[in-house]
């Protein structure tokens, strides 16, 4: 992936350096252990049972050279990817409002609760901001997905994917969908998850007609996307694969859906409620 590391955003709120101290289960750093947490809700079995839970305090220097890289690719990828929803927004006469994008460690608040590394990163569309503990690439690292530049690109792009449903009025429709049929609520969260990932292709499709991006950058975000489905999730916990239980979608569904708005370049093409999920 082509880049330049430049200014920060301002679109980026960085609090690394306002936090204290930190949990530990049994030994393990929470930033430590999001691959646990996925597994632990993916498989429904308990994988802290038997862990003591203690205080640490926080030792880790400052910032490291590879985690100023990172939070700057983090920056120039929030920018590029807005500019271009601010593009598509104005050809269908509508405005694009900027989300926010706050680097944490450990933990911190939100609008939608605490905000805490063992979740990964995601968006509250109460304050629209996306919410990211950079050690979050270890663990992806851990699940056997790429950190390559592309790839970390693409987790940005699919967590601004969800602020462009919030902005679209999909994610209200949703909120009331889950009310008005609770026994549809897996497949909405997964149609929700599958909508996001195509959105993250057709910023993709941008960059890679300007250059940005090429071949080899484009099956890292597809590694990225697959060690994060679902069924790869259960697959590694040595647990059968449960689709029941599912909330993002598989890898096969991650890795179509992305390709599509890849391919397109259009968010029409992002009907993932039209049976995505099924």
């Amino acid at each position: 992936m082509d880049w330049t590391p430049g200014n920060m955003s301002s679109d980026i709120e960085d609090r690394r350096d306002s936090g204290g101290g930190s949990v530990e289960f049994g030994g393990l750093r929470i930033a430590g252990i999001v691959v646990l947490i996925a597994v632990s809700l993916v498989t429904g079995h308990n994988f802290f049972s038997g862990r003591s839970v203690q205080s640490a305090q926080q030792s880790r220097p400052a910032h490291g050279a590879t985690e100023d890289r990172d939070a700057h690719l983090i920056s120039y990828v929030l920018d590029d990817v807005q500019q271009q929803w601010t593009q598509i927004f104005a050809k269908q006469g509508k405005q694009y409002r900027h989300a926010k994008l706050v680097l944490f460690r450990g933990s911190t608040y939100s609008g939608c609760g605490t905000a805490r590394a063992a979740t990964g990163p995601f968006y509250c569309p109460a304050d629209e901001k996306v919410y990211i503990d950079l050690d979050f690439w270890d663990q992806l690292r851990r699940v056997g997905g790429s950190t390559a530049d592309f790839a970390q690109a693409y987790v940005i792009a699919h967590e601004l994917g969800h602020h462009v449903q919030k902005l679209m009025g999909t994610e209200a429709k949703v909120a009331q969908l889950e009310q008005r049929e609770p026994g549809e609520r897996m497949h909405l969260s997964i149609d929700t998850e599958l909508q996001a990932d195509c959105y993250a292709g057709v910023w993709a499709h941008s960059a890679e007609a300007r250059g940005k991006v090429h071949e080899a950058d484009i099956e890292s975000a597809l590694s990225a996307a697959a060690a994060v489905g679902d069924d790869h999730l259960q697959k590694i916990s040595g647990h059968a694969v449960s689709p029941e239980k599912w909330t993002h979608g598989d890898a096969a569904q991650r890795t179509a859906w992305f390709r599509r708005g890849l391919a397109s370049g259009d968010m029409a093409s992002c009907n993932t409620f039209g049976g995505g999920s099924r």
